[in-house]
């Protein structure tokens, strides 16, 4: 086996997650830990600061209700967006839910996706009754956009691609889509899940119509997501649910909507998951998102690397991926891969990753992913080549 490369941690942030501390955690695709600046954030909010926001006239409601709408303004201006053009929604699944059920269809009824999507951009078109058309990949995992040129008609309303790649680590050249979208009339929207905490984005630069991100993924906490979506297009957009907070004015004869984003916000929201995802917004911004992706992609780098100087592994993806790294060991079930690995202290993710269509064209039922993070180091990865090789002696 060829030693791996070894990297030194440019950001140094392993000591502000309490949660792994004596532990190697490669699952930050799944969800992200929460460094204790959220913690705290979270924990003031309920214990010191908390009240219903939008409704109350004391001062107290009146402090939260700015908190709730200024992380409305951190989580737009996180992708250069405006606060008006963005929703709080429970997550990712949520927002696309929204749009699939929402958007005029102007008579179009197809949806063009990519083989590598996660079930949650394909199966909210498909419950909303659109035909789903798949664009195959490049041999080396990306989402084929030449395909995608050839395949996209005047009946598809809109493609929906993952920005990132949550099994492969992928990265969309996401203008060229958005151009390849918009020369036959359809929209763009972007499933920026795995994106939003691994690299800058501007929603402005990429041309998109609308972008979808969770927050637990982000460092903040779960039940949090926003959807960005162009102003044009919301207005034309119906309620997504009835309740408090999105109405204008209601009779028992009829009832009519505030704008957008409001009018997508109905009953009371979760109003410690924005301020707990504000401070993680705040956190990843101070440190910066051009750093978090260069210390990310030396760590795949090393990575991949080292996995490729073990005899029996397999690596999927692209050299270059975002954070992620997926793999097999031959005679190996990944579930099995991964329950040595948690013995070793090594927290990977097995399975298909809600993506069963791509792991079908891979001609395989899953993955092992290593999944990396600001915290991540180097002793994870030597920790998760020593975990392999037990795999290895245990099976052979």
């Amino acid at each position: 086996m060829n030693a791996p490369i070894r990297i030194t941690s440019t950001l140094n942030v392993r000591a502000q997650f309490p949660a792994i501390e004596n532990w190697h955690y490669l699952d930050s695709a799944a969800t992200a830990q929460k460094p204790q600046a959220v913690i705290d954030a979270i924990t003031n909010a309920y214990a010191r600061d908390y009240a219903t926001v939008h409704r109350g006239v004391y001062q107290r409601s009146s402090e939260m209700t700015g908190r709730y709408e200024a992380a409305r303004e951190a989580a737009a201006a996180l992708i250069g967006g405006k606060p008006a053009q963005t929703v709080f929604t429970r997550g990712a699944t949520e927002a696309i839910n929204l749009v699939a059920y929402t958007l005029p269809r102007e008579g179009r009824r197809r949806v063009l996706v990519s083989t590598l999507e996660h079930h949650s951009n394909i199966v909210p078109w498909q419950l909303a009754g659109f035909q789903v058309d798949a664009v195959p990949l490049t041999d080396d995992g990306q989402i084929d956009l030449d395909a995608a040129e050839d395949m996209l008609t005047n009946e598809h309303l809109i493609v929906a691609f993952a920005h990132v790649s949550n099994a492969l680590g992928s990265i969309l050249d996401a203008k060229r889509a958005a151009e390849i979208a918009h020369a036959k009339g359809a929209y763009l929207l972007l499933d920026g899940c795995q994106a939003v905490a691994r690299l800058p984005v501007d929603v402005a630069a990429l041309g998109c119509d609308f972008y979808a991100y969770s927050g637990h993924k982000l460092y903040g906490p779960t039940g949090i997501g926003v959807l960005w979506g162009c102003p044009d297009l919301m207005k034309t957009m119906p309620p997504w649910q009835g309740g408090g907070a999105m109405i204008d004015r209601v009779t028992f004869e009829s009832t009519t909507y505030a704008d957008p984003p409001q009018r997508f916000e109905a009953g009371t929201p979760h109003i410690v998951g924005a301020v707990g995802l504000h401070a993680a917004i705040d956190w990843i911004t101070n440190i910066g998102l051009d750093a978090v992706h260069a210390h990310e992609a030396a760590l795949v780098a090393e990575c991949r690397a080292a996995l490729a100087g073990i005899d029996g592994v397999t690596l999927y993806g692209p050299e270059a991926s975002a954070g992620i790294v997926s793999f097999n060991v031959d005679g190996v079930h990944a579930h099995d891969v991964a329950t040595i690995l948690d013995d070793a202290g090594v927290a990977v993710r097995a399975g298909h990753h809600c993506a069963q269509p791509l792991m079908d064209s891979l001609g395989i039922a899953a993955t092992a992913r290593a999944s990396f993070a600001a915290h991540s180091d180097s002793s994870d990865i030597a920790a998760l080549v020593r975990g392999i090789e037990q795999v290895k002696r245990i099976f052979t």
